[in-house]
């Protein structure tokens, strides 16, 4: 539900759980939460081109040149401590959040950002993605709006298309040396794909304003939980 409406926010908390609900090592849960959020978030992708707010141009940019490095990234992890992936992830978790809950006001829409732009700011989010274990969405929507300065409906959309490319990618350069639970990946990415069919109408009936505060709030605090298991070791 949080990725067909905010179009982030399913690999924040696949994460976690993974992590500290069903117990997953850091490593796994990483992965298994790239397929599970690639899988669900290419689902509410298709629901958000029925709406018309995927900006397909300025996805495409974004997310081929967030493929390229989600996939190397995914093989850099190999070589970094755990500590370390996670404390990152909590850090990008409260900077997203904070900067999304700053923004005062919603920029107006205007012309649709350059490729060469767009797949800047992509190559840096598929690094992020690929390094972590998130989709991208928590870092891809803020992107969006502050620097490309996409309207916060169109960002929602056309991140879930990122997301899913990214998430993906991300995957097979994690897989080559990472065990996944294929069986709970598939329990929890099937849940995950029905909840998005009913977080999609939910983002059209819900004003861009209260979109973005939601999604702020929810980051900043699942960022806090995250910095403050990293830092209690």
């Amino acid at each position: 539900m949080l990725l067909g409406a905010l179009g982030g926010g399913g690999s924040s908390l696949t994460t976690p759980i993974l992590l500290y609900v069903l117990g997953l090592p850091p490593r796994e849960a990483i992965a298994t939460s790239l397929l599970v959020v690639g899988a669900s978030s290419g689902v509410a992708t298709l629901q958000h081109l029925r709406t018309g707010t995927v900006v397909l141009r300025t996805g495409l940019s974004f997310g081929l040149a967030g493929m390229v490095s989600a996939f190397l990234a995914g093989r850099l992890a190999e070589h970094l401590p755990d500590r370390l992936l996670l404390g990152l992830f909590g850090l990008l978790l409260l900077t997203s959040g904070g900067a999304m809950l700053l923004r005062r006001s919603e920029l107006k829409p205007r012309t649709p950002p350059s490729p060469a732009l767009a797949a800047v700011a992509g190559f840096a989010v598929g690094a992020l993605t690929g390094l972590v274990g998130a989709g991208g969405g928590f870092i891809a929507v803020p992107a969006m709006v502050i620097l490309l300065g996409l309207p916060m409906n169109q960002a929602v959309g056309t991140s879930l298309l990122v997301i899913s490319l990214n998430a993906f990618t991300g995957f097979l350069g994690q897989v080559t040396h990472v065990h996944v639970d294929f069986a709970t990946a598939a329990a929890l990415g099937g849940a995950s794909i029905v909840g998005s069919f009913f977080g999609a109408p939910l983002s059209a009936s819900v004003g861009p304003a209260r979109l973005r505060i939601a999604f702020g709030v929810l980051v900043l605090g699942l960022g806090l939980y995250i910095s403050a298991k990293v830092a209690a070791g």
